[in-house]
């Protein structure tokens, strides 16, 4: 797969694979995730990741406590995957709050259309924020929350400074304390866990 037929080979994938859940296994426990069908093809994407087995190569291999868990790569990795990006699917209905799942992505220098990664995500942890803290992100990504969604960031949290910036298409159902115990792990000036955090992952509704 490569960035010019991407869309063509994920939306045809799609069409045949309608899996939205999914489970990531890690030491510390496992994760229940529900993919957005409004994000067909980031959806596709991890699907297509998962059922290939290329995420049982990956681990969580940067941790920021009070931030997020970012996993999918791995210095062991044998299996390899095509350089490509994913079109943004950004959805004003999905935040970056507490649970949420996004793909990773370059900065804004190297990919002005913030395309996301072919195979890195994040889980957020987040903390709590204050709506005048929400006000300042509304103006800057010009944008506005509903009021489930401030209260959401203002009760649960998460990190709104995300938003519209990094695709999310997907959330946790079942199994933050597994995330809140992956942040808790010792890391190094790179933020990779001291001891690593391997994951393996599967789709759970065939």
């Amino acid at each position: 797969m490569t960035t010019e037929n991407v869309v063509e080979v994920l939306t045809s994938y799609e069409k045949e694979h309608a899996d939205s859940l999914v489970l990531i296994s890690t030491r510390h426990g496992d994760i229940k995730l529900r993919l957005y069908s409004e994000t067909p093809l980031h959806r596709a994407n991890f699907v297509r990741l998962t059922k290939a087995g290329f995420y049982d190569q990956g681990e969580f291999y940067r941790v920021v406590k009070g931030f997020a868990v970012q996993g999918g790569d791995s210095d062991t990795r044998t299996m390899k995957n095509g350089a490509y990006k994913i079109p943004q699917e950004f959805n004003p209905k999905y935040i970056h709050k507490r649970g949420a799942l996004a793909m990773a992505r370059y900065g804004d220098e190297r990919n002005p259309e913030k395309e996301s990664s072919s195979h890195n995500f994040y889980i957020v942890q987040g903390e709590p924020k204050t709506v005048q803290e929400l006000r300042a992100f509304e103006a800057k990504h010009n944008m506005k929350y509903t009021p489930q969604q401030i209260k959401l960031y203002t009760t649960i949290g998460g990190e709104p400074s995300l938003d519209q910036e990094y695709t999310v298409f997907g959330e946790v159902i079942e199994g933050m304390d597994v995330v809140d115990k992956i942040s808790e792990e010792q890391v190094d000036g790179q933020n990779w866990p001291h001891t690593i955090v391997p994951h393996k992952i599967k789709t759970i509704n065939q």
